[in-house]
């Protein structure tokens, strides 16, 4: 499985954090990044993402929206476990069940908040692993046998605005 670990682009205020909406700049970062992550597959010969899960909240909600608009073919869904106050486990829990799913695509965008997208990053490469902490519109795509702990491999990582690929 290929996976591609997303934070939602920059977002403004809003009276809850729920409904924060990103911003322009966010909405431009996230529609930059896409083309930098069509252009990184390509090179690499990685398949496109064939499913996008996404957080019910606001922000990560849009973001998959323009990712999905990126990546017409794709398959876009809520998925809870992607909650800001979710774990790292609960995530592991439903990545097992998609990898374990026949049907299920080979390449797989989660889009969700800070710090759990690191954590997950962390969780998933083990210690030492390279990548910064996932600043708003960042990304990380690792490459799973097995959905455990220290049983990925970094494929690259990149931040906006360049999104220039990094190891």
């Amino acid at each position: 499985m290929i996976l591609t670990i997303w934070r939602h682009g920059e977002a403004g205020s809003a009276p809850t954090d729920r409904q924060r909406q990103l911003t322009d700049r966010g909405m431009d970062d996230i529609g930059f990044g896409c083309q930098q992550l069509y252009d990184a597959l390509q090179v690499r010969n990685i398949p496109a993402p064939g499913l996008i899960l996404y957080s019910p909240w606001v922000r990560t909600a849009e973001t998959a929206k323009i990712i999905g608009s990126a990546f017409s073919h794709a398959t876009s869904s809520e998925l809870d476990s992607l909650r800001p106050d979710s774990t790292v486990l609960a995530i592991e829990t439903s990545l097992a069940e998609c990898a374990g799913d026949p049907s299920s695509p080979a390449h797989v965008v989660l889009v969700s908040h800070q710090p759990l997208v690191s954590r997950l990053t962390g969780h998933l490469l083990g210690a030492g692993h390279g990548v910064p902490s996932l600043s708003p519109g960042a990304l990380a795509t690792l490459s799973l046998d097995v959905v455990a702990a220290d049983c990925a491999q970094l494929l690259f990582w990149a931040v906006p605005p360049e999104y220039e690929l990094g190891l």
